[in-house]
């Protein structure tokens, strides 16, 4: 058997190419679904970690995957639009912490998430540079986010226009970027945070101008009364919060049916947690409370049934790579006649070049399993950081 290897061995050599070949087609084939398979599990166990440690999520009636969407991945889509109020309940019932989000604008294509203190807190997230929102107009990078743009602390930051003919008026809000967060490998390190009043200014909702009752211009007094001063568009809108003109920016009307996209809802324990989705059962509500976990594991039952796709098209493409070298070593065996016939006149046997073809293609396959399992070893080792790339990038 060792003549057989020794044989075998001289002959791979010198057929170099056609060796390379066998074994780079050989190992594809065995790293393409086990790598896909490593891969797939490790985006699902990422995907479910964010979604399981948000206990709760409440939003109006509508697509509990676009809230969900929305609200744990800062999703471009943005589910049916809820008030203030919805959060001020909960915290009413005192069964739940509310962490009220606005999620639709966004800066530079990143998304501008309008939120509170008890956020960072709920996502364990940590100040890297600069300092944490203090008033309004400040905005907090992830540390994503601030790679991509280039900015630190002390730049700043202007709003995205919905729509580049916004009748309403509504003009980008310049933002003062005061903190970077520390990584933490989720949708948060490609999010722009801002105090919730922030993303109602940056909606129009909240404005800050010059005071009309000081101002000597008498071109922007549109009417003048007791107790009352109009003014017309020719009235200058600051479109930066400073904190020379923060005592400019005010809201009209009740803050309390101002529009949120969502609310986490942080329950004290199971038990309160089932007690508030017990509240949200009524036909009538106008809001709907959704287990994340549930909602994103549904997805994800749906979009990995196209694992089942790709392993049926990677077998069937194994399959005839398999039969492609069979079709080789068949024809490499009819080109090697005279190789054979030398064989023979030296008075081998026909076992003898059986050994030896057995004896190649052993080689073969074990060099192929080797690099087979060193890719294997690599990517499992670096799932973590390629599926991170792909999902928060």
């Amino acid at each position: 058997m060792m003549g057989s290897l020794y044989l075998a061995w001289q002959y791979i050599r010198f057929n170099k190419f056609k060796t390379i070949i066998l074994v780079a087609s050989i190992t594809l084939i065995a790293v393409l679904p086990l790598a896909l398979e490593i891969l797939l599990t490790e985006s699902e166990r990422q995907l479910l970690d964010r979604a399981e440690s948000t206990p709760l999520l409440v939003g109006a009636k509508g697509s509990a995957l676009d809230l969900a969407m929305n609200s744990l991945y800062f999703d471009n889509e943005v589910p049916e639009l809820m008030t203030m109020e919805a959060a001020e309940r909960i915290y009413d019932t005192d069964l739940a912490l509310p962490i009220p989000l606005y999620v639709r604008f966004q800066a530079r294509g990143l998304p501008i998430v309008g939120t509170g203190f008890d956020y960072f807190d709920f996502r364990k997230l940590t100040i890297a540079q600069g300092r944490p929102l203090t008033m309004l107009g400040d905005c907090v990078l992830g540390a994503k986010a601030a790679e991509k743009l280039g900015i630190r602390p002390g730049d700043t930051l202007v709003s995205s226009p919905e729509n580049l003919f916004d009748l309403a008026g509504v003009y980008p809000l310049k933002m003062k970027v005061v903190g970077v967060l520390a990584p933490n490998h989720t949708a948060d390190d490609l999010a722009v945070f801002v105090d919730i009043k922030t993303a109602w200014i940056i909606q129009g909702l909240g404005h800050g101008h010059q005071d009309v009752t000081r101002t000597r211009d008498n071109t922007v007094i549109l009417k003048r009364s007791e107790g009352n001063v109009a003014a017309n568009a020719k009235l200058f809108h600051y479109t930066e919060i400073t904190e020379d003109n923060l005592d400019g920016f005010h809201f009209h009307g009740d803050t309390s049916i101002y529009p949120l996209t969502s609310v986490i809802a942080v329950p004290n324990d199971e038990k309160d947690g089932t007690l508030l989705r017990g509240r949200y059962l009524e036909r009538d509500n106008v809001e709907q409370i959704i287990l994340p976990a549930e909602v994103i594991d549904g997805l994800l039952q749906n979009i990995f049934r196209i694992r089942n796709v790709l392993d049926a098209v990677i077998a069937l493409v194994g399959l005839a790579t398999v039969m492609a070298i069979l079709l080789v070593f068949t024809l490499s065996l009819r080109l090697r006649q005279r190789e054979v016939q030398t064989i023979f006149k030296l008075g081998c046997r026909k076992a003898m070049i059986g050994r030896m073809l057995l004896a190649e293609i052993v080689i073969i396959l074990l060099v192929s399993g080797v690099l087979c399992a060193a890719a294997l070893a690599s990517i499992d080792v670096y799932a973590e950081e390629l599926v991170r790339r792909l999902f928060v990038g």
